[in-house]
């Protein structure tokens, strides 16, 4: 059996009780390692859960899935996922590798940032299409995530941002000469975010548009949701460029239409209370 497990949110002791038994079983147990980041180490977890831990990596997950499903129709094998084990489309792409080998599998699942971000006191089914929030580069500067989130704002819905995460990337001059060096790890930020929703929009007023998201526009940054630690920030997109959330993760909510039960939420995080009123009032149905 291959068993996908997710962990939560917060720390090694956010696994459910039926994916701690699962784990204690199982012959092998692989730790996703790529997509997010627990509060606590492998060393925690593995403490905690009693077994050992193979750090499964994009490269692993994504080109060498069959070493993860090796004699899994013999013993059983979990894959755990931080979170709940469908956040990522590439463990769709285990399940479907399992299918074909004709391994049987269970998911066991758990909170998800998709569902954590209520925190905020934002209603979920208000949300529209989630994206994704990728560092720039000298030369590479995609847009594509602006217009989805400008299309949920036009439709009043607010859009969840999940913010870029690199681990174990390699520089372009090392991927060329085949060199498996590796970059320290980078976790975007939700003042990074916002600088670069910022800098769309000055790129789109000089193209002679205004666009539907402004430095006014009301967000939400949170940071390490599910942990002790957490922390929620509710302010302008502007305010959200200086905002320091500490560690990550991060995310970044643009808000929609919002509801005043809604609103009356936001206002207890709110980095500037007048500032927001003045902005916030202009979105309220």
């Amino acid at each position: 059996m291959l068993y996908l497990v997710g962990l939560g949110l917060g720390d090694a002791k956010d696994i459910t009780v039926k994916g701690l038994e699962a784990v204690r079983r199982c012959g092998r147990v692989y730790l996703e390692a790529y997509t997010s980041v627990l509060a606590v180490g492998k060393e925690a977890l593995e403490e905690f859960y009693g077994k050992e831990l193979i750090l499964a990596d994009r490269e692993m997950v994504e080109q060498e899935a069959d070493s993860i499903l090796k004699e899994a129709d013999v013993c059983d094998v979990a894959f755990l996922v931080i979170g709940d084990p469908f956040g990522a489309t590439t463990h769709s792409d285990l399940v479907l590798r399992a299918v074909k080998l004709g391994i049987p599998y269970k998911v066991i699942h758990n909170a998800s940032i998709m569902n954590a971000v209520g925190c905020c006191g934002l209603q979920l089914y208000n949300f529209g299409e989630t994206v994704s929030i990728v560092f720039w580069t000298d030369t590479w500067k995609p847009e594509s995530f602006f217009d989805k989130i400008e299309k949920n704002r036009q439709n009043g819905m607010h859009t969840l941002c999940l913010l870029d995460i690199k681990v174990k990337e390699q520089s372009l001059e090392n991927l060329m000469k085949g060199r498996k060096i590796y970059e320290p790890p980078r976790y975007m930020s939700v003042n990074q975010a916002a600088e670069q929703l910022l800098a769309i929009i000055q790129n789109r007023r000089l193209q002679g548009q205004e666009p539907g998201i402004t430095e006014n526009t009301i967000c939400v940054g949170l940071a390490r949701v599910g942990a002790p630690d957490q922390k929620i920030a509710s302010g302008t997109l502007h305010q959200m460029s200086a905002v320091e959330l500490g560690s990550p993760l991060h995310s970044l909510i643009v808000t929609g239409t919002m509801h005043p039960l809604e609103l009356e939420m936001l206002k207890l995080f709110s980095v500037d209370s007048s500032s927001f009123e003045n902005n916030a009032f202009q979105r309220t149905t």
